[in-house]
Parts: structure tokens; sequence; C-alpha cells
């Protein structure tokens, strides 16, 4: 009984190695509200990569892959000559 509890222990704590050794991902995402709809989308791409840069030297992170980014606008305000807009940039990002 012992040696079967010995070695549920083991593959448990194989386990749990295996999954730590694995990459970590979360999606981060960052939201722009400016006028027209090339700005805001520029500006959403270019501050998330900041933020990721920013966010990893926080936690000490330096081994990381930031996945495609989308990005999607919707028309906040609409004055008739001119437009404003909320663009979102988001990505999956992956660390080791």
């Amino acid at each position: 009984m012992n040696r079967m509890i010995y070695a549920i222990a083991l593959a448990l704590s194989l386990l749990a190695g295996s999954v730590q050794a694995e990459a970590s991902c979360q999606q981060l995402a960052f939201s722009v509200n400016d006028y027209g709809k090339e700005g805001p989308t520029r500006d959403a791409k270019r501050l998330l990569d900041e933020y990721i840069k920013s966010w990893t030297a926080e936690r000490g992170i330096k081994n990381y892959q930031v996945g495609k980014k989308t990005v999607t606008c919707e028309l906040y305000l609409d004055v008739g000559f001119f437009d404003e807009h909320t663009c979102k940039a988001a990505a999956t990002f992956c660390w080791k």
C-alpha cells in the first residue's frame, strides 16, 4: 500500500513539474479613443507593444513571444464632419 501511495505521489510531482516547464500565456490588450480610425488603430498597436515591454520588465520576464495583433474599432461619436473611434489592439502573449 505504501508503494502505491509513493508511486501516485511521484507521478503527481512529475506531472506538476512538466506543467511548470510549459509556457504560460495571457491575452493582453490596449484601447485608444481618438478622432478618425487610422490614428487610434496605429496608437493602440504601438501602446500595446509598450505595455508588453513594461509588463515583462516588471516581472523579470526575458523570454517571451507575442502572437498576431488584432485590432477592433467601434464608432464612438459621429458628428457628421468628423468621427471618433475606440480601437482595441489585442494579442496573445506567452512566456517561459
